[in-house]
């Protein structure tokens, strides 16, 4: 797959730019992606780094739910993309360490070391519990679908008392499922392909002036649930669409209209749990 950043033109990059979670699904396509972006790229994540790839990348492994370790993970940053974390529902105890616990001590490192711009990966299951017959845009009230969900709309609070507080501007991705290709007919709607994912995150990296944005990460799909406009300002044109997978996907047998997966916007995540 092309690499974006090969024909966008990229402003003066970063010097040193963090990027959490690197070990991570999304982290693994990011990582080589990101490069262009910084003079030095920080990796980090609980284990599973590999090694370093190349003399302007630094591994730094580190658990998000250590206050002190986070500090000095910030320490010398310009900026952040902040993909760490639980990426699935999970019990609240895990989400809370790694999750809640997790972005708390990012922004108040970033808020130590100076950090000017952070890319929040939050989530589309930020509201979940809307159903996918409505359309939402990023004034909507939030209905998360989860103890994930919840932890991600803490997130964009957190971001948000930060810049209002500290001056620490972030953008909040809602990416929706961002994957080779749409596994099912949800994913026609939310999908967001690796390249356009790359996109959004060089314009909410480099975009002046963005105060907390928050954005749907989304293709150009056909069918979509979310509004943009309250983002134009970062002028992120997506490229690619779910349309070549429609045969596939629709070849799958039909979902029951009583499955979360055909009734709301966040699927599965509205029916799993409780954890007890």
């Amino acid at each position: 797959m092309s690499d974006p950043s090969a024909t966008t033109p990229t402003p003066s990059p970063w010097g040193r730019l963090l990027l959490t979670g690197a070990a991570g699904g999304l982290g693994k396509v990011l990582r080589e992606r990101l490069k262009p972006f910084a003079h030095v790229l920080r990796v980090s994540d609980l284990a599973g780094l590999g090694e370093p790839q190349g003399p302007h990348e630094e591994l730094v492994p580190c658990d998000l739910a250590d206050k002190q370790a986070v500090d000095a993970l910030l320490a010398g940053c310009d900026a952040v993309v902040h993909l760490g974390g639980v990426s699935v529902e999970r019990p609240f105890e895990e989400v809370l360490e790694a999750n809640i616990k997790g972005i708390f001590h990012v922004y108040e490192g970033a808020r130590r070391h100076s950090v000017k711009r952070v890319v929040f990966a939050s989530s589309n299951h930020v509201t979940g519990f809307y159903r996918q017959s409505e359309h939402l845009d990023a004034t909507a009230p939030r209905r998360p679908d989860g103890y994930y969900g919840l932890s991600k709309s803490f997130g964009e609070d957190v971001a948000q008392f930060y810049f209002d507080r500290y001056g620490i501007e972030t953008v909040s991705i809602r990416i929706g499922s961002s994957f080779p290709e749409p596994a099912n007919r949800r994913m026609m709607s939310t999908w967001l392909s690796y390249d356009d994912l790359t996109r959004l995150v060089q314009k909410a990296l480099f975009t002046p002036d963005v105060k907390h944005t928050v954005v749907y990460g989304m293709s150009a799909n056909r069918d979509v649930w979310w509004d943009n406009g309250a983002a134009a300002h970062l002028g992120f044109v997506p490229k690619d669409s779910s349309e070549p997978f429609r045969a596939k996907v629709e070849a799958q047998p039909p979902v029951a209209p009583t499955d979360p997966n055909a009734i709301y916007q966040g699927g599965a995540f509205t029916a799993q749990g409780p954890f007890e």
